[in-house]
């Protein structure tokens, strides 16, 4: 799958690349989410109810593709299918508490 990458630096400056990876806000709410737990497509529907299936689906296989999230499939009858975070993923949870404090900091009561 091909995606369209927001490649602004043509020197390939890392806070263009990390925004690449994560920098859009379903990948964002996805991990703030996953990071609990393992979660299934209906749970993090549920949790991130704005977001449409396709979008969901397309965020979900590019944070896969990108060694941020596992996606574990059950042999069952109907197939259960979870998502967690890889090593990777967490580590991008430090960023995310500091984003998540400097939003609270900030954010109009």
């Amino acid at each position: 799958m091909e995606r369209k990458l927001k490649d602004y630096n043509p020197e390939y400056c890392p806070v263009i690349y990390s925004l690449n990876k994560i920098g859009d806000r379903w990948k964002l709410l996805v991990i703030h989410y996953i990071r609990k737990g393992n979660l299934r497509f209906g749970a993090l529907q549920n949790v991130i109810p704005n977001v449409s299936r396709q979008t969901l689906t397309n965020k979900l296989r590019e944070l896969e593709a990108d060694g941020i999230i596992n996606r574990t499939v059950y042999a069952e009858v109907p197939p259960r299918v979870e998502y967690n975070l890889t090593e990777l993923g967490v580590s991008l949870l430090p960023i995310i508490n500091e984003m998540s404090k400097w939003g609270l900091k900030y954010m109009r009561p």
